[in-house]
C-alpha cells in the first residue's frame, strides 16, 4: 500500500505528519477507498488562493478536495486524491466547539476523505451526512461538518463533545 504525503506548513500542537498519516490510513481503511490521500494543512492564505483558482471563490475555506482523475481508471492503487485544510480555520473551529486543533483536522480529513470516495453532501440526500456521522464514531471524533451546518448555534455552545456521549462542518466543496 502506498504512504499518504502529509505536510504541515503550521505546527498544530499534537500533531505531527506521522500522526496525521496514520489517522488518513484508519479513515481510509474506513471508507473502503484504497488509493493514497495527500494532506496539506497550510493557512488562510493559500486556502483563499486555491479556493479561488479552482472553484472561482475568492474566500478560503476549511477544506478543499481535489479528486484524483485517475480514479476512474480503478486499475491498481494510485492517488485517490488530494487534500487542502486551513490550520487558521481549524482552530478558529476547535476553540468555538471546544476540542483540540488536532482533533479538528482529522475531522476535515475525515470530511474531505469521504468526498475523494465519490460522496456529495449538497446532491445526496443526507447519505454523506449519515456515513460521516457513522465514521466519526467509530474513529472517536467529535461534532462532524455536516452537522455543524445543518445544526443551530445554540446547540454547539450547549452539547457535550459526542466522544463523550455514550453512544459515542463549516461547508466546504
Amino acid at each position: 500500500m502506498q504512504g499518504n504525503l502529509v505536510i504541515l506548513r503550521k505546527k498544530i500542537t499534537g500533531l505531527s505528519p506521522s500522526t496525521l498519516g496514520r489517522f488518513v490510513l484508519h479513515a481510509r481503511r474506513a471508507v473502503h477507498l484504497r488509493d493514497t490521500v495527500n494532506v496539506l494543512v497550510t493557512n488562510n492564505r493559500e486556502l483563499r488562493s486555491l479556493n479561488r483558482q479552482f472553484r472561482g471563490k475568492d474566500k478560503a475555506t476549511d477544506v478543499l478536495s481535489f479528486p484524483s482523475p485517475q480514479l476512474a481508471l480503478r486499475r491498481s492503487k494510485q492517488l485517490a486524491g488530494e487534500l487542502a485544510i486551513s490550520a487558521d480555520i481549524a482552530r478558529e473551529n476547535a476553540r468555538r466547539l471546544g476540542h483540540s486543533v488536532a482533533e479538528e483536522i482529522k475531522i476535515l480529513v475525515l470530511h474531505g476523505i469521504l468526498h475523494l470516495s465519490g460522496f456529495d453532501h449538497e446532491r445526496d440526500n443526507g447519505k454523506m451526512a449519515r456515513e460521516e456521522t457513522r465514521l466519526r464514531h467509530r474513529l472517536s471524533l467529535s461534532v462532524g461538518l455536516i452537522e455543524r451546518t445543518e445544526a443551530r448555534p445554540a446547540q454547539h455552545r450547549d452539547r457535550k463533545p459526542l466522544r463523550e456521549h455514550p453512544s459515542a462542518r463549516r461547508r466546504t466543496l
